[in-house]
């Protein structure tokens, strides 16, 4: 895989990158399209290490490999009245790790393992996780894997939809979240391909 182009160039991209890997407002897909920038900004190993599950620490991110990430997410605008079904934020995220095995090692020994771990856990703001199943994430270049996380907490349920997967020493990430028990697995997909085009196109100087 070393001869892998594609994996090369990965190399050559450094933190600073990252930021026009990840999708603006007018490359969303159609069911996000007028959603509004929420938020953007660098997320390094601390800020993960804050908002994660509660063993997540900032020595178990270093030593995955992860070096840093960039995200940026989208919301409805304020008219938009969040009933059943409505799709409330969209994000694209990509990380930076020092070699594409320590993507492959986070995507199951992190990502998965750390929702599948807490089901039943609760993750903050009265929210529960009551479920987590696996999606098939199809159609990318390399490895990809998905997950369907259903939670709950005082306003009722949430369903989240995130699909990860790795261009070289990059891992993209696409999330999209629903008010309400919804499947979201077609449209995470669509914006996790619109990702993956984009990372490539920049770590190959595109």
């Amino acid at each position: 895989m070393s001869s892998n182009p594609l994996w090369t160039a990965t190399y050559r991209v450094g933190e600073a990158d990252l930021e026009y890997m990840t999708l603006d407002a007018t490359d969303l897909p159609d069911d996000l399209r007028g959603y509004q920038l929420a938020r953007s900004g660098t997320l390094d190993n601390a800020e993960m290490a804050e908002n994660g599950f509660k063993d997540s620490t900032v020595d178990r991110f270093r030593n995955a490999g992860r070096i840093g990430g960039f995200m940026r997410e989208f919301v409805p605008t304020s008219d938009v009245s969040p009933t059943s079904g409505t799709n409330f934020v969209g994000a694209t995220v990509v990380h930076l790790f020092e070699n594409p095995e320590q993507v492959s090692g986070w995507m199951s020994d992190i990502f998965v393992k750390d929702f599948e771990d807490n089901v039943g856990e609760s993750v903050g703001s009265g929210q529960q996780i009551i479920s987590v199943d696996r999606i098939d994430a199809q159609g990318f270049y390399d490895e990809a894997t998905g997950l369907r996380v259903l939670q709950g907490g005082p306003a009722g349920l949430l369903a989240s939809t995130v699909i990860d997967f790795r261009v070289g020493r990059l891992l993209g990430v696409a999330f999209v979240g629903t008010i309400g028990e919804h499947e979201r697995t077609d449209l995470t997909t669509e914006l996790a391909l619109s990702l993956e085009k984009r990372m490539v196109q920049v770590a190959l100087g595109v």
